[in-house]
């Protein structure tokens, strides 16, 4: 090899190194979580197809990171300062405890949110229109649902007169829901008891506690504890034989009876469609808050039987989706 050749070869390899470090890094979207991977691997696939609506793709346009808090919320801020830590471009918070732990971590990141609660109330945004700061995303509605659910409720057992509400006492959003659901009770003229559930080894005492109140029915708030809970919380109804609502089908298809609310995986994919728009260059402040418009009633006959209810017909033609 000649004298130049060598000196023009070496002087490449050590432009390698300069040229790599000069491209531009990949940005990474921060998935926060309430609850574990095993209970949102649903969401997170409609989250990505969302992602991909507009026009990015993961490993090339993008890097998605997860991080989830298994339902222990006190967990959150650590996991929200660390992604604040790594500068990630965008933060995807779920669930009111998430989305609270990530924007008390930051005010420049943006954060796209999927909750239950009023974001305006919780600090979140500075209006649905106009959000104003590094925040926005999906406002679900599902706590102020807990009235719609009670009158499905009496419409199903109209001899029901005392019935419980499972709620978790850590949750934000509770007091407002048990709000609700009393001024329900009460327009009906049913007696309305709380029972508090906020660990796993507080939802079979719960069920005993329920027992114990003479409970007709049940109605299950809309926490995301509670939602890692459905599989147990169906089991239990059924063995108490207590016949319950919850807020969202993910309860009914793990068994439970009957279900009225939003749709979480139009929401995860909505929040998706957000964080895209956003690395694209779009700013949160202007991306107006999403309220679902639509909301679906599903039943599950097979549980129904095993309580030896019978759907009045009233419920099964409005009713979304039936299983059988």
């Amino acid at each position: 090899m000649r004298r130049r050749e060598f000196i023009s070869l070496i002087a490449g390899a050590g432009a390698w190194p300069f040229a790599i470090r000069a491209q531009p890094s990949m940005p990474v979207v921060g998935f926060l979580n309430s609850l574990s991977s095993t209970e949102t691997s649903y969401v997170v696939a409609a989250f990505r197809n969302g992602v991909a609506q507009v026009g990015l793709v993961e490993g090339e346009s993008l890097r998605f990171e997860f991080s989830y808090a298994d339902g222990l919320y006190q967990r959150l801020p650590a996991m929200a300062a660390e992604f604040v830590r790594r500068n990630v471009a965008v933060i995807v918070a779920g669930g009111p405890p998430a989305a609270l732990a990530a924007k008390a971590a930051t005010t420049t990141i943006p954060i796209v949110f999927v909750v239950g609660f009023d974001p305006v109330v919780a600090g979140l945004v500075a209006s649905y229109n106009r959000p104003g700061g590094n925040a926005t995303g999906v406002c679900l509605i599902t706590s102020p649902l807990a009235q719609k659910r009670l009158e499905l409720l009496f419409e199903l057992l109209p001899k029901a007169r005392s019935v419980s509400i499972l709620v978790n006492p850590t949750f934000q959003d509770t007091a407002i829901e048990v709000q609700d659901a009393q001024t329900a009770a009460n327009a009906n003229g049913r007696q309305l008891r709380t029972v508090n559930a906020g660990a796993p080894p507080e939802v079979d005492s719960a069920f005993a506690l329920i027992r114990e109140q003479g409970a007709d029915a049940l109605i299950v708030a809309s926490d995301p504890f509670l939602l890692t809970q459905r599989e147990q919380l169906a089991e239990l109804a059924g063995r108490h034989r207590i016949p319950a609502v919850y807020p969202f089908r993910e309860y009914v298809t793990a068994g439970g009876l009957m279900s009225y609310g939003p749709s979480l995986a139009g929401a995860y994919s909505q929040a998706g469609l957000y964080a895209g728009r956003i690395l694209k260059g779009e700013k949160p402040a202007d991306l107006p808050v999403i309220q679902p418009t639509t909301f679906e009633m599903v039943i599950n006959l097979k549980t129904a039987k095993a309580l030896g209810l019978t759907i009045p017909p009233s419920l099964l033609a409005r009713a979304d989706e039936v299983i059988e």
